[in-house]
């Protein structure tokens, strides 16, 4: 398999990722020392270096479909493609149960890879879309819930999936207990105040936390952990 890596351009580090079987929800975050993904005006580039882009596309190019909020869309315009290292790009989900992005993002602009809008049934009817874009619309109304999410990707055959952010979206999944293996990168930077990363409402006792066989990567000066977080 390591051969085969290599020939593809894939680190040996995520051999247990490509050989994991399918359906698989991996999630990741990049954040500061003391817990935060971006300042408190949103600003979050960068949390993290380089390395841990390059590690962040790697990611998406061993999934069918990386998921991130609305939110995420409308502050930082995401791409959400493959381009750091080689590899294919995933199907782009956007969750947005208001369906309020902007219309110029570049998930709904951008042709480069097919887009799923998932909005909710209050959402409005969203205007003339370019043709790589579908509206997916859920019967619910404000929030979208995890497993609902999962279960309409299966059904378009998107089997392997990464939620990327933000992040309320990867604690949500996290405390539904949906994710299978978890990257958090931490950089060497105190940020003080600002948007959180994993929040969920956890165990009383410590025995009863979330644990599982881990890994660590340095990206430079970050350093990456991966938790297994399912048999």
């Amino acid at each position: 398999m390591n051969l085969e890596l290599e020939s593809a351009g894939i680190p040996a580090w995520y051999a247990p990722l490509v050989e994991a079987g399918s359906p698989l929800t991996i999630a990741q975050l990049g954040q500061s020392l003391d817990g935060f993904i971006a300042s408190r005006t949103g600003d979050a580039c960068y949390v993290t270096g380089p390395q841990d882009r390059c590690h962040l596309h790697q990611l998406r190019s061993l999934v069918d479909a990386v998921v991130v909020g609305g939110a995420t869309v409308t502050m930082d315009n995401s791409r959400l493609t493959v381009r750091a290292v080689q590899g294919r790009h995933p199907v782009r989900v956007v969750l947005d149960p208001r369906g309020r992005i902007p219309a110029d993002s570049h998930v709904l602009t951008d042709p480069i890879a097919p887009t799923l809008w998932i909005v909710g049934s209050r959402a409005p009817e969203p205007g003339p879309l370019a043709a790589h874009v579908d509206v997916v619309r859920l019967p619910v109304r404000d929030v979208l819930p995890p497993q609902l999410v999962l279960e309409a990707l299966h059904s378009r055959g998107l089997q392997r999936v990464l939620v990327e952010g933000g992040g309320r979206l990867v604690s949500a999944f996290v405390s539904a207990r949906l994710i299978d293996r978890l990257y958090v990168t931490t950089a060497p930077l105190l940020i003080g105040d600002g948007v959180p990363g994993l929040r969920f409402t956890g165990a009383d006792a410590l025995a009863d936390a979330l644990r599982g066989p881990s890994r660590r990567l340095m990206l430079g000066d970050d350093v990456c952990t991966e938790i297994v977080l399912t048999p």
